[in-house]
């Protein structure tokens, strides 16, 4: 009678996955506003695609390069005290892309901006770990992702908005203030572990006992010798290479391949840009809860997981494709929107992939396999700019289908199952 009188579980878990969505949010609305305001950027500093595109990809370098430190002092010091500070930041440096002024001021800034939101996906998808059952992992993954295809989404048609109406520096300023505030709501709301919330009662820490890893000793190495020696990591970190090269076509070449080569005016480029992502958004949760339901279904974690991957890059793959073989603007939008939503089922499935493999190492591991995916970001900011000004947008989207189909073919040789923390210790 007294277990029918207890009172349920409370939802501190789900507001912590929430408030991980609205941080994916803010970072991807500071970094896609970029792409949205890039023609106005060119035409004041009197920049081409080229420059433009070494301007940009300097955040993308910098991203990379700093995905490990910031994945090993996540694991080290925690998400919540590393996830404000790369939160507050990257919104100092977002607000001071306003003030840029030439070339390379916007190429400092940009490279600045990219070292703080280097720690972001690191410390954001270890930071739920322990804060959702094993079996909503990728769930869990999916939907924190998701926030930041939406911030994605709505930043063109926002950044153009702001841009029309008071001059693109004004963007920078108003996101970089949003972020500021987010900083301090996640210093004051979020714990490292659920035993330290107030907010969490018997009940949800009974609920989240798969799920809560054990505190580990700060003076514990990360074992970085088993995570580079681990063959299924950089089968993983190849394929996200793959991944984010075509992310970053979408992020940052979009908005002017729509107005350059389809001549959508500047408002109809920005709910043209949106679409695609507004897509993904919804597909980045589908992808994670389409896995889990697979892994538990056939009872195999390795075949749940690969089986989306697998189908997403090779959905992407065909989808871009046909960008180059339509001859409309709507058509060739049909084709972008398809790519992306094939493109982001798989994300929430690497993400849970990294972690089930690094476990209480996740946040290092997983920032490996992000410096995979962010110089592919960054060769793709660089490279589609030689390839669309050399040689033509069919080219860049024909070898940006030849890379998911590469990505699919990674994919199948990832076992999330080989654990890189066990026997971590020794």
């Amino acid at each position: 009678m007294s277990r029918l009188l207890a009172p349920g579980p409370t939802s501190v878990r789900y507001r912590i996955l929430l408030l991980t969505f609205v941080v994916a949010f803010v970072m991807y609305i500071d970094r896609a506003c970029m792409g949205a305001v890039q023609p106005h950027i060119m035409r004041e500093f009197g920049m081409d695609k080229i420059q433009m595109g070494w301007a940009s990809s300097l955040f993308n370098f910098a991203y990379a390069a700093f995905q490990v430190p910031s994945g090993w002092m996540t694991d080290r010091y925690g998400p919540r005290a590393i996830l404000c500070i790369a939160i507050a930041w990257w919104s100092i440096f977002t607000a001071a892309t306003g003030l840029t002024y030439s070339f390379v001021s916007l190429a400092v800034t940009r490279f600045l901006f990219g070292i703080g939101e280097a720690a972001a996906f690191p410390a954001a998808s270890r930071a739920i770990l322990p804060w959702l059952p094993a079996r909503q992992r990728a769930f869990g993954q999916g939907f924190q992702h998701s926030g930041s295809r939406f911030g994605a989404a709505v930043a063109p048609v926002i950044a153009a908005a702001l841009a029309t109406s008071f001059g693109w520096r004004h963007v920078f300023f108003l996101f970089g203030a949003l972020g500021l505030g987010l900083a301090l709501y996640w210093m004051w709301y979020f714990r490292d572990h659920p035993q330290d919330h107030r907010g969490v009662n018997a009940a949800e820490h009974e609920l989240l006992a798969t799920a809560v890893l054990p505190r580990r000793n700060k003076n514990q190495h990360v074992p970085w010798g088993r995570i580079l020696r681990h063959r299924d990591l950089w089968f993983l970190t190849a394929m996200y290479f793959c991944y984010g090269w075509v992310l970053w076509l979408y992020m940052t070449w979009l908005p002017t391949y729509f107005v350059e080569f389809r001549k959508f005016p500047e408002m109809k480029m920005g709910f043209a840009v949106s679409l695609p992502l507004l897509a993904a958004t919804i597909t980045n949760i589908v992808g994670g809860t389409m896995s889990d339901r697979l892994a538990h279904m056939w009872g195999n974690l390795r075949r749940g997981r690969i089986a989306v991957s697998v189908l997403g890059f090779l959905i992407a793959g065909l989808g871009l494709i046909g960008v180059s073989l339509v001859s409309s603007a709507a058509g060739a939008l049909a084709c972008l929107t398809f790519a992306l939503a094939g493109l982001e089922l798989t994300v929430a499935v690497s993400w849970a992939m990294a972690l089930e493999m690094g476990g209480d190492f996740g946040g290092s591991v997983s920032a490996v396999m992000n410096t995979g995916g962010n110089l592919g970001g960054a060769l793709a900011t660089v490279g589609i700019g030689y390839i669309a000004t050399l040689s033509s947008w069919t080219a860049a989207f024909t070898a940006s289908s030849v890379l998911c189909l590469l990505a699919a073919v990674l994919a199948s040789r990832v076992d999330p199952r080989r654990s890189i923390a066990a026997n971590a210790s020794t």
